[in-house]
């Protein structure tokens, strides 16, 4: 018990690598072989998120340093094995490992072909992305945050739609491009402090000059990444032509680690920078909630406007990020959660139709309440935690962050709650056009509801929208030391007094 107490981290990092080698020895094409993949990847995932739920009911979340540390000499002295979890990063390791059973499930039919090749991307990928949140050697970071651009390239371009070819290429691309100034401040990075150890990087004070451009640098891949405005391009095209499972992870996971390297890095390790640009942050933040809302409005295409709404609730997260206040990032962290629950639900909601139908088309639909009341029902949930409706996660983050921007900049706020005003008309033109009305449509009339299968993949999201929308402490508690510590720091950096000491 001991070897895995003091290891958890790296075998939960590990963990889906060994789903790999088993999937791989499973020989055979006929339906008794997929099946017993399927089988490995779902056990393999369960038990990698039972861990993780182990690992956060041993995290102390009073204690803002970093926790499970694993610090091992590799590649000389410059690249080491450096594992660690804070109040930040343990939660997106936490929903990550959720999701992907989930994944796995709502994959079970949908994918026949190369079923093998299928299942071991996502378990690469899943790897990967616990890495990024796990890591704590900035080289390290970077292999694993574009290490998983390759398995979502490949899920994307080889199980996509008509158009997967070119999807996958731009997102590729896009991401891709926007890292390579990452990469070089990295160097930068090593040869001002010495080492690549996040935790000392994290001590080390850079110049202001020098904060300007790694700053620049990062936020390149970053934005990208996010996507925040104009940096979005490539997001709707991607979630169009993706699998189910592919879009859910995409929007719950990979649109994170954006928002998680703007907390890791640019917020603590160049204060004097995200200080200078911070209204910049501001003004595409405001940009992105009302623009991506307003196009949304006009998609003929569901997936599409799910991922206009992404980018939509990013602004959110960029917003509180760098108000730079506690209630601000506790806000940041809290919707960048619940959107990773509440939008992967909402792909796998329309996953559900789309198995039925095979379109995407939202004029193909109308009436579905007749013929599916439990899909009804939780569609209505995820969208009503999509406009950000008390009594649902979605409220929680929009309100914090809200409240954290009103204490920094008034206007900005004022602009951002008029996204909660156009989120509610993208977003109940939908489930009206899709749910309501009268079932008139052939292809319509002879739908079934969800199956059990799918009830197992739904219902745990809906418990968890719901109860994270009255009980939201499990998530502000664990960060709530880790996000103090942040603001202290950054506040320290600046010469600003805490809003205690101000009175005084």
């Amino acid at each position: 018990m001991n070897i895995i107490n003091n290891n958890i981290l790296t075998i939960l990092t590990f963990l889906p690598l060994v789903g790999v080698f088993f999937v791989l020895v499973v020989q055979g094409d006929d339906k008794a072989a997929k099946n017993n993949m399927r089988y490995i990847a779902l056990v393999t995932t369960l038990v990698t998120f039972i861990l993780s739920l182990v690992m956060w009911g041993m995290f102390d979340a009073t204690n803002p340093e970093f926790q499970f540390v694993q610090n091992h000499e590799w590649i000389g002295d410059v690249i080491g094995y450096r594992m660690g979890v804070d109040g930040i990063s343990i939660l997106f390791i936490v929903l990550t490992a959720l999701l992907m059973p989930m994944c796995v499930l709502a994959s079970w039919e949908s994918i026949e072909n190369r079923v093998k090749e299928y299942l071991i991307a996502f378990l690469i990928l899943e790897f990967l992305m616990i890495g990024v949140f796990a890591t704590l050697d900035l080289a390290m970071f970077y292999v694993f945050f574009e290490g998983g651009l390759i398995p979502m390239f490949l899920i994307i371009g080889i199980w996509g739609g008509k158009r997967r070819i070119q999807a996958s290429y731009k997102f590729f691309f896009y991401t891709f491009v926007g890292s390579v100034l990452m990469l070089l401040a990295i160097m930068a990075m090593y040869w001002q402090a010495g080492t690549l150890d996040i935790a000392q990087l994290l001590k080390h004070e850079f110049s202001p000059d020098v904060q300007f451009w790694l700053w620049i640098a990062f936020f390149a891949s970053f934005a990208v990444k996010m996507p925040m405005w104009p940096f979005h391009r490539w997001l709707p095209e991607a979630h169009v032509e993706a699998p189910t499972a592919g879009s859910v992870i995409l929007a719950a996971i990979l649109l994170k680690m954006g928002g998680y390297g703007f907390l890791r890095f640019s917020i603590p390790m160049f204060p004097d920078a995200s200080a200078y640009f911070a209204n910049f942050v501001f003004f595409l933040s405001v940009c992105a909630i009302i623009i991506t809302s307003l196009v949304a409005l006009v998609q003929d295409d569901i997936k599409k406007l799910i991922a206009y709404s992404s980018v939509a609730h990013m602004g959110y997260v960029t917003m509180g990020i760098f108000a730079a206040n506690e209630l601000g990032i506790q806000g940041a962290i809290f919707q960048m959660i619940s959107h990773g629950i509440v939008s992967g639900a909402l792909f796998l909601s329309v996953g559900v139709i789309y198995d039925r139908i095979h379109t995407r088309e939202i004029a193909a639909y109308g009436g579905l309440v007749e013929r599916m009341p439990k899909y009804a029902f939780a569609f209505m949930v995820f969208t009503m935690a999509n406009v950000g409706l008390p009594g649902t996660s979605g409220f929680v983050g929009e309100f914090l962050t809200l409240i954290g921007i009103f204490q920094v900049n008034t206007w900005v706020a004022f602009g951002a709650a008029f996204g909660v005003i156009f989120s509610a008309g993208y977003a109940l033109w939908l489930y009206r056009r899709v749910i309501f009305g009268a079932l008139e449509k052939d292809s319509l009339k002879a739908i079934l509801d969800m199956n059990p299968r799918e009830m197992a993949v739904i219902v745990p999201l809906i418990v968890l929208t719901i109860f994270f929308g009255f009980y939201p402490a499990p998530i502000l508690d664990a960060t709530a030391s880790s996000v103090e510590a942040l603001v202290s720091h950054y506040q320290a950096s600046l010469g600003v007094l805490p809003v205690a000491e101000v009175g005084h």
